[in-house]
């Protein structure tokens, strides 16, 4: 009775500490962030602590089940294995899981534990009643130990703060660099003990990151009373000891006060520049006020846009814009040293290295969201590809902790380069980069060579052809504007050929894109629904997804369809047309409405195309309908994988009213606003203001806009329109305008 009465008050004082320390403020725009949305089922986002795009994500790990454990946690379990550095939020396969510290009491248990094994392994079971997360905190009660674990974090450093019971027996913290999440296995790692209070190390593994390499500083509260070092669970000798599969364990005699304080700081150089960070950042131990600044830090990133809405369209909307700054995260110290694709020590840069480009589905929304919100960061993610293609000799594909995963197709760094330059961005290298983005197109591989050529791919000869060639056209397409803004015409001229290959998969018969053999013949049998998980004309998808990935001439798809009529006419059997999902499918294909895919980024843009055939009123319907049923403010409240930031960044445009359909053209197609109001905060006090007149549940559709007080007639925004700042006012209607968007001069143009 006396111990449950002493985990009573200390669950009472610390709910206290809570509420009294980390409540934001009235006003706060934190407050609407809950980073437990999209943590259950396929959503994989990052549950923890961090700031925005910052190095360390520190949060809990549970036992790992499969694929929808990428991110290291679901919410699905109630077991906690440990808290780890690094994460990543969202995507389809898992890594990193770097450095897990795991406070304990009692016996000392050198093994995890599995599920349905819990009580021989130090893996505690938790609560959800007793687990609060937030943007910059984070914290659980530990059920084993009942002790509080509550986390907060820097660009560069993980704070712990472990509040144990009165009386705790043998209190000590694991320490293990063996275990790390989903593909990530230990190559080689390190542990010195400095002093008292200060323990380095390394750890080298290899995953999805094929050699990933690390470097950290643990330093304590107080002076621990015994370091064990443990080599394949077997008591090493010494406290300097390096290893393949290595943990330690640090024993104290008793914690101070019942609060032990860990500072864990991450470098990618070494353990000496971790220390800098550790220094330069978090020299202090004033837990709370970390706490206020990392919470700081996101408000100032989140009140780059401030809406009026609903409480529940707020809390989606400013969780979907907080999961958009979980990465691209910092690869580099505070000196701006860094470690490169080449595995050479580059320093003192003259830019911000980057690590996490999920650039097939990134480049689509989340990159162009952010030459809007994140002007001061744009110049850094093109140096970082462009300083990445000197290193390994092309442009990322899919680019982790200094290593070419080279995960799914297309080269599209590509559009992100280009729409850097072409709205206006000079922080790099223009000739470098266009050197850059024209390598990507001159590879000899994934069936480029054919598309050099001119030539479609033929799909006995490349698998996963026709979504390759799509996406190289897109690609292709923003080469040549990239070449024609510099003069380059004979380029251009190449390029634009190149862009318009898609047309070579349209089969007129079926009107589908689909698979053409060697021989010239289209492949059969043809289903435009199945959908293989491997060995498939399409990645992710099916005929159905696909025949819309031509976002860099819509007007040339819809004349291959023969016109507006029987273009919408198949648009509209695409969310009609049941799907086909059997064992063979791919897990990512989500969200369906219909054929149509929320869940999976190739097909984001497609309820956006209504607008180039004149009926911009079907893409309000479909926002809301996306809206209602694929977006909520649950655990499960994201249809599919986040994707490093795409799927909110989906959400952010199509709340505020508008897409970019086009990744590289510089505009915007509008849809229908979720918000009442919304105010986009630019550099240089410059704002530009979206005032939405009636909107409601039944008033989805837009009847007129009014742009800096005159009428606007067009169913797109440019990007420079947006930037330069001003004020907008969008009449909203339970009817289909008449007029609004409706004339061919009104209508989003593909090109530039």
């Amino acid at each position: 009775m006396q111990f449950k009465k002493i985990s009573s008050i200390l669950l009472l004082t610390s709910s206290l500490f809570t509420v009294n320390a980390f409540s934001q403020k009235k006003n706060s725009l934190t407050q609407f962030v809950d980073p437990i949305i999209g943590s259950a089922k396929h959503g994989h986002v990052f549950v923890g602590t961090n700031v925005p795009f910052g190095a360390v994500q520190l949060g809990p790990d549970n036992v790992f089940e499969g694929w929808d454990w990428c991110s290291g946690y679901n919410y699905v379990s109630n077991t906690i294995t440990g808290f780890s550095h690094t994460h990543l939020s969202g995507t389809g396969i898992g890594d990193l899981g770097d450095i897990s510290i795991m406070p304990a009491s009692g016996e000392t248990i050198l093994q995890k534990g599995k599920k349905g094994d819990e009580d021989n392994g130090y893996l505690s079971r938790f609560s959800h009643e007793n687990e609060v997360a937030k943007a910059g905190y984070y914290s659980v009660l530990l059920d084993k130990y009942k002790i509080k674990a509550e986390l907060t974090a820097t660009e560069r450093v993980g704070f712990h703060q472990y509040t144990f019971p009165k009386k705790a027996e043998t209190p000590h913290v694991i320490i293990d660099l063996i275990e790390g999440i989903g593909w990530d296995k230990p190559v080689n790692a390190s542990f010195k003990q400095l002093d008292a209070t200060t323990i380095v190390g390394h750890r080298n593994s290899k995953g999805w990151a094929n050699d990933q390499r690390l470097y950290f500083v643990i330093k304590l509260s107080q002076p621990l009373q015994k370091f064990s070092i443990y080599s394949d669970d077997k008591l090493a000798k010494g406290t300097d000891v390096s290893g393949e599969k290595i943990k330690a364990v640090i024993d104290f005699a008793s914690v101070s006060q019942n609060k032990l304080q860990i500072k864990v700081a991450l470098s990618p150089v070494s353990t000496e520049n971790a220390l800098l960070n550790l220094k330069t950042e978090l020299p202090g131990w004033d837990f709370t006020s970390t706490v206020k600044a990392a919470d700081a830090k996101w408000e100032k990133e989140l009140s780059k846009v401030k809406i009026d809405a609903s409480a529940t369209t707020k809390k989606v909307f400013y969780t979907a814009l907080y999961h958009t700054m979980i990465a691209p995260s910092l690869f580099n110290d505070v000196n701006k040293d860094y470690l490169g694709t080449d595995k050479k020590i580059h320093r003192a840069a003259g830019f911000n290295n980057l690590t996490t480009f999920s650039l097939w589905d990134t480049y689509r929304a989340a990159n162009p969201l952010y030459t809007i919100l994140h002007q001061d960061k744009v110049n850094d993610v093109v140096n970082t590809m462009l300083a990445i293609y000197k290193e390994q000799g092309k442009l990322p594909v899919w680019h982790l902790m200094g290593n070419e995963t080279n995960t799914m197709v297309g080269y599209h760094a590509v559009p992100v380069v280009v729409d850097a330059y072409l709205k206006g961005y000079r922080g790099f290298d223009a000739q470098l980069a266009y050197e850059a983005v024209k390598q990507s197109a001159m590879q000899k591989t994934d069936g480029i060579d054919y598309i050099q050529k001119l030539k479609y791919i033929p799909a006995d000869k490349v698998n996963e052809s026709v979504a390759k060639a799509l996406e190289y056209a897109i690609d292709d397409y923003c080469i040549a504007m990239f070449a024609k803004e510099l003069g380059k015409t004979e380029d251009y001229q190449y390029f634009s050929k190149r862009a318009g290959l898609y047309a070579e998969y349209f089969d007129q018969d079926v009107q589908f894109m689909r698979g053409k053999l060697a021989d010239g013949k289209w492949r059969s049998p043809f289903s435009p629904v199945a959908a293989k998980h491997r060995e498939d004309d399409y990645t992710e998808g099916n005929a159905w997804q696909y025949t819309w990935l031509v976002p860099q001439d819509v007007e040339g798809l819809i004349y291959l369809f023969g016109g507006d009529k029987p273009f919408v006419n198949k648009l509209d059997s695409l969310f009609i047309v049941p799907a086909d999902l059997g064992k063979e499918s791919s897990p990512d294909i989500s969200g369906l409405i219909g054929n149509y895919a929320q869940g999976n980024e190739p097909g984001h843009h497609i309820p956006y195309l209504y607008a180039y055939a004149g009926q911009p009123w079907k893409t309000a319907d479909l926002i809301r309908k996306i809206d209602h049923d694929f977006y909520t403010s649950k655990p499960d409240g994201l249809c599919g994988n986040e994707d490093v930031g795409q799927m909110s960044a989906w959400y952010v445009f199509s709340a505020l009213g508008f897409y970019p359909v086009n990744p590289a053209n510089g505009a915007y197609v509008f849809g229908t606003p979720l918000v009442k109001n919304a105010t986009i905060n630019l550099p240089n006090k410059k704002t530009f203001d979206i005032n939405v007149i009636d909107n409601s549940a039944q008033n989805k559709y837009i009847q007129r806009i009014l742009l800096n007080g005159k009428p606007y007639t067009k169913s797109f925004i440019l990007h420079k329109t947006i930037v330069e700042g001003g004020y907008m006012t969008i009449y909203m209607g339970n009817q289909p305008s008449k007029l609004w968007g409706i004339s061919a001069s009104d209508r989003p143009v593909s090109g530039k």
